[in-house]
């Protein structure tokens, strides 16, 4: 049956209306049925609006028959939210998958048909394979040399590359293992590529591999693939591996029905054998294709938007051979607060300051479900953790993929729906109190109201738990009548199906690869200096570009408060460490190439929350920690203010942090009382000089603060 005599679906009695919500580019990806197409989406311009809506679209007009649709993408986040958002649009039926999940389902089918068996089974633990292989050629290895060892041979499962070709292929581009030569990694591959056939097993890229030869060396079954999905479309085409372009490929065959999704300037996974030329070449394969820029920034405020744009555009080259660029951000949502630059004199002060400027924004309204803090390497975590743990600032260190595969969960949803089950046979008609059933059940898993100390196994298990705790108090909220457990757990089901991880009550913890694709309200990104960003090993311009494309992901992060830091040392040595060079476009001069910070900077500078003293105002010397550039001089240097003025100050900040139940230092810290009191500032100029006060605490506090002082005169 051909598509067009396929009934359209009356989606809202009219197809026009799926576009009337759009905007111009987003309508141009919509009506954009026939490809190739290209879409180049920046961050926060609704790129899964635009293809959803065209796939719709295509579907509503009969265009597309939705069984013949099939779209891919990375995670299964992102593929559920997919699913969702067409089943919204009236687009049933549209197979929306993961490249692996579709990859999957193609190779069970068909395999027995192909070979005379079952598709071998997906190993649990590649890790002790690898181990094993390792140990009978006595290399030794431990947990982080084996997870080195185990990201390199699916680098180059990834990449076409053999285990007799890896040494060949990894010399010329300097892919070093935890210090082991070329040929030994080889040999590791071939061993662990052996054990694996003599146990009947196949790895998570197996599952791509076997695919792409089922379908290359059987061409019925390719043709009926190719017939049975004829229009593909693929996102984060960025992230496009050789093996997944090869599938796809495959999947294509002659047609030219291939809408493709993706941004340059968040290529970030190249070291895992992602390429991006995939992408920007698109135009040069496809000379016919129809290319669509999405720069309307609807995620951030134009204040992250413009310090994005800058750190992209410092690093921006001509464009080789007619390929397809970035796009530069256009900001639609209203103004915001100034992004906050911040020098630390080492890690924990750094991180505490981080820490207390969530809390602030805690006290003003913000859910610390919407904050995160980013950094660059799982190294940097626990004093950022430590920071939080001790102003009780509830916190999540990973993040939420395959969520709803990790054993707990799937322990604590098989608890909840037995005791739904019960609930429903025994007293189906008894008060509800569905929190209170939820908090009960997962108790007795080790769920309990207040974190566990420190991180490791025991806290993330209950940050799993917690989360799901999170959605029943989300749901008793949010209803005008009273819910039951079995509310509840229909709830959870649904999440699970549609891969839609609940984020539980706290600020989370992550690096910056693991953040792409998700957005807060606030972000904080930690270390931001030269080693960790761009990082040490990262030597060649490609590498140092790609850090650069990791800086521009955090900051397109955050919706509104953006907090970028960086310490001049680890601990408490010499002040060697410089500002990220990626930060040069959001600096003073004084700050760029790391030279010493200068007391001169603008006023616009010190209301952005740029270091202002770098020297001691009684003796001249140095100063240390950011208590004391705040203050202006040393801890132990004479001071200059009145005692019977700071008290005063002092008073009426307890009064007024008891009056708006926030703690203290969210008012002022006592270093910022101090220099207020040492400056005696007498009138809102004089006082925004004050490092750590601008003009929300200028206009919240300016003029009773202002009022102390004068009655002290």
């Amino acid at each position: 049956m051909s598509t067009a005599s396929i009934a359209p679906p009356r989606i809202g009695g009219d197809p026009e209306l799926l576009l009337a919500a759009l905007d111009p580019e987003q309508r141009a990806v919509a009506t954009a049925l026939h490809g190739p197409v290209a879409v180049i989406a920046g961050a926060g311009t609704g790129k899964t609006r635009a293809i959803t809506h065209r796939i719709a679209y295509g579907v509503a007009v009969g265009a597309y028959s939705p069984t013949a649709v099939l779209a891919v993408t990375f995670t299964t986040r992102a593929a559920g939210e997919m699913r969702g958002r067409l089943q919204q649009l009236g687009a049933r039926g549209v197979q929306a998958r993961t490249f692996h999940s579709a990859a999957l389902r193609q190779a069970q089918y068909f395999w027995p048909k192909a070979y005379g068996g079952e598709l071998p089974s997906v190993l649990d633990n590649r890790m002790s394979l690898v181990a094993e292989a390792a140990g009978r050629l006595r290399v030794r290895v431990d947990t982080a040399r084996l997870r080195d060892l185990l990201g390199e041979i699916s680098w180059a499962k990834v990449s076409n590359t053999t285990p007799e070709d890896y040494a060949r292929v990894a010399a010329p581009l300097d892919r070093t293992v935890s210090g082991i030569d070329p040929e030994t990694v080889a040999r590791i591959f071939t061993g662990y590529e052996e054990l694996k056939r003599q146990r009947g097993r196949i790895d998570f890229e197996d599952i791509l591999l076997c695919t792409a030869a089922l379908l290359a060396e059987h061409d019925d079954i390719r043709d009926q693939v190719q017939r049975t999905y004829r229009h593909l479309v693929v996102d984060e085409y960025q992230d496009v591996s050789p093996l997944q372009h090869r599938l796809l490929e495959l999947w294509r065959g002659n047609r030219s029905e291939l809408c493709v999704v993706g941004d340059p300037a968040q290529t970030i996974h190249s070291f895992a054998g992602a390429r991006a030329d995939f992408l920007t070449g698109f135009a040069r394969r496809h000379p016919n294709a129809t290319v669509v820029r999405l720069v309307r920034d609807y995620r951030s405020t134009p204040q992250v938007v413009g310090a994005a744009n800058a750190v992209m555009r410092a690093g921006r080259g001509p464009t080789a051979g007619g390929g397809i660029d970035a796009v530069e951000l256009q900001a639609q949502r209203p103004p915001g607060p100034e992004p906050l630059l911040q020098e630390s004199q080492n890690e924990a002060d750094e991180a505490a300051e981080i820490a207390d400027w969530l809390a602030g924004l805690a006290a003003r309204g913000v859910d610390y479900r919407e904050m995160a803090v980013l950094f660059r390497i799982n190294a940097q975590s626990p004093v950022m953790e430590q920071a939080l743990a001790e102003r009780n600032i509830p916190y999540l260190v990973r993040g939420g993929e395959r969520f709803y595969e990790r054993a707990e969960v799937r322990q604590a949803l098989h608890a909840l729906r037995t005791q739904a089950r019960a609930i429903t046979e025994l007293d189906g008609d008894r008060p509800a109190d569905a929190v209170a059933e939820v908090q009960a059940t997962l108790g007795a898993l080790g769920w309990t109201e207040q974190p566990p100390s420190g991180a490791g196994a025991v806290r993330e298990r209950w940050e799993s738990l917690a989360a799901l705790v999170a959605v029943a108090e989300d749901l008793a909220a949010a209803s005008a009548e009273p819910i039951g457990l079995p509310v509840v757990v229909e709830e959870l089901e649904r999440r699970a199906q549609a891969q839609h991880v609940p984020s539980a009550q706290g600020v989370t913890v992550s690096t910056l690869h693991s953040a792409k694709g998700l957005e807060w309200d606030a972000v904080a990104l930690f270390g931001i200096q030269e080693g960790s960003l761009p990082f040490v090993l990262a030597t060649r311009p490609d590498e140092v570009a790609e850090e650069r494309r990791l800086l521009y992901v955090g900051l397109t992060r955050a919706r509104e408060h953006l907090h970028v830091s960086w310490s001049r040392t680890r601990g408490g040595g010499q002040a060697t460490r410089k500002p990220s060079r990626f930060l040069d476009p959001l600096l003073p001069a004084h700050y760029r190439g790391g030279a010493a910070p200068s007391a001169a900077g603008d006023q616009r500078q010190r209301r952005k929350g740029t270091v202002l003293a770098a020297h001691c105002r009684t003796c001249g010397h140095a100063l240390h920690d950011a208590a004391e550039r705040k203050l202006g001089r040393h801890a132990d240097c004479p001071a200059t203010y009145d005692e019977r003025t700071l008290t005063l100050l002092k008073e009426w900040r307890k009064q007024t942090s008891a009056e708006e139940k926030v703690p203290a230092f969210c008012v002022f810290t006592d270093a910022t009382l101090i220099a207020i009191a040492e400056a005696r500032p007498t009138s809102d100029a004089a006082l925004l000089k004050i490092p750590g006060l601008g003009q929300a605490k200028l206009g919240k506090y300016g003029d009773q603060v202002l009022a102390i002082l004068a009655a002290e005169t």
